[in-house]
């Protein structure tokens, strides 16, 4: 069976997450699309002279909306970074929102009706867009979300307790952006709850916080973009829909409880959202989900 990906948007983030799933082997028919005939053309070509050193073979289309009516999984990369230079996502706002209306009816006339994941910021409301203009359901139509910022989480605890960011468990949840946090009740390290971990070492959970929320400002500033962070969490969750794998992973669905989009542990597999789960936060992570919920909205409506 053909694994058919398309990716809107040829930027550093675009491209490097073209350049993963081709280097994995899950794609074998990728579609690339951005307004920058130049740029995606060379990619093309350069991902061609790639093949004969490569182990898996892609066959890549560009810029033909019409390609994306069979692809399993459409990818929405496109943005401009520089709008974020203040830390703030939601300043890509109205950037890309003007732009969503033409690419959503575009990925609509093709027939396409698979998989759409949104990697575009302010990606809660993005991802939201999207399913109202394509018509979607709610639950083939997911955003990365918290995918990346609860992977910063694992590894600053690593760090801190010198494991691997795969030993460590547990979510960032909200908005993917400023109202985003750390859920430490769901986090666990060495097979013990995280505080209590902590405790017992002397160490300030708390002083991690702003490490987590801004660190793809900490990565901006050092190269004014973020790519292999995300293109590693897109190219996961590839994997565990083409694979129908059901695994829980903190992505930007839609939430019915708050509302709108936003990022909340679900069961992903072939069907999108398979299964919604519902976590035993504590009051205070409970009011702070509620008021990412509002900051999302909020902002939004703006």
């Amino acid at each position: 069976m053909s694994n058919k990906i398309g990716i809107i948007g040829d930027g550093h983030v675009g491209s490097t997450v073209a350049q993963q799933l081709i280097l994995t082997g899950l794609v074998d028919d990728l579609v690339m699309i951005d307004v920058n005939e130049a740029k995606v053309r060379a990619d093309q070509l350069d991902f061609q002279d790639a093949m004969a050193n490569l182990k898996h073979h892609t066959t890549i289309t560009i810029n033909d909306y019409s390609a994306l009516k069979d692809a399993d999984i459409v990818i929405s990369a496109f943005g401009n970074i520089e709008l974020e230079a203040g830390g703030e996502r939601f300043a890509e706002l109205n950037y890309n929102r003007e732009r969503i209306g033409d690419i959503a009816e575009a990925i609509k006339k093709s027939g396409f009706n698979g998989i759409l994941l949104a990697i575009t910021n302010p990606v809660d409301a993005i991802t939201n867009m999207y399913q109202e203009l394509t018509g979607l359901p709610r639950k083939h139509v997911i955003g990365t979300g918290t995918l990346l910022d609860t992977a910063r989480m694992k590894r600053a605890v690593g760090e801190l307790m010198n494991v691997d960011p795969r030993s460590v468990e547990g979510f960032n949840l909200g908005e993917h952006g400023n109202s985003q946090f750390t859920a430490w009740s769901t986090v666990k390290v060495l097979e013990k709850p995280v505080t209590e971990v902590a405790e017992a070492k002397h160490l300030k959970l708390e002083d991690l916080n702003d490490e987590i929320k801004f660190g793809g400002q900490t990565v901006y500033k050092g190269k004014q973009y973020t790519n292999y962070g995300i293109s590693a969490a897109v190219t996961r969750l590839v994997e565990t829909i083409q694979s129908d794998a059901h695994t829980e992973m903190p992505v930007s669905n839609y939430q019915g409880k708050y509302g709108t989009y936003l990022s909340y542990p679900a069961i992903v597999g072939r069907d999108g959202i398979i299964q919604t789960v519902e976590l035993t936060l504590t009051d205070e992570e409970e009011k702070k989900l509620q008021a990412s919920a509002a900051t999302i909205k909020e902002k939004a409506n703006k």
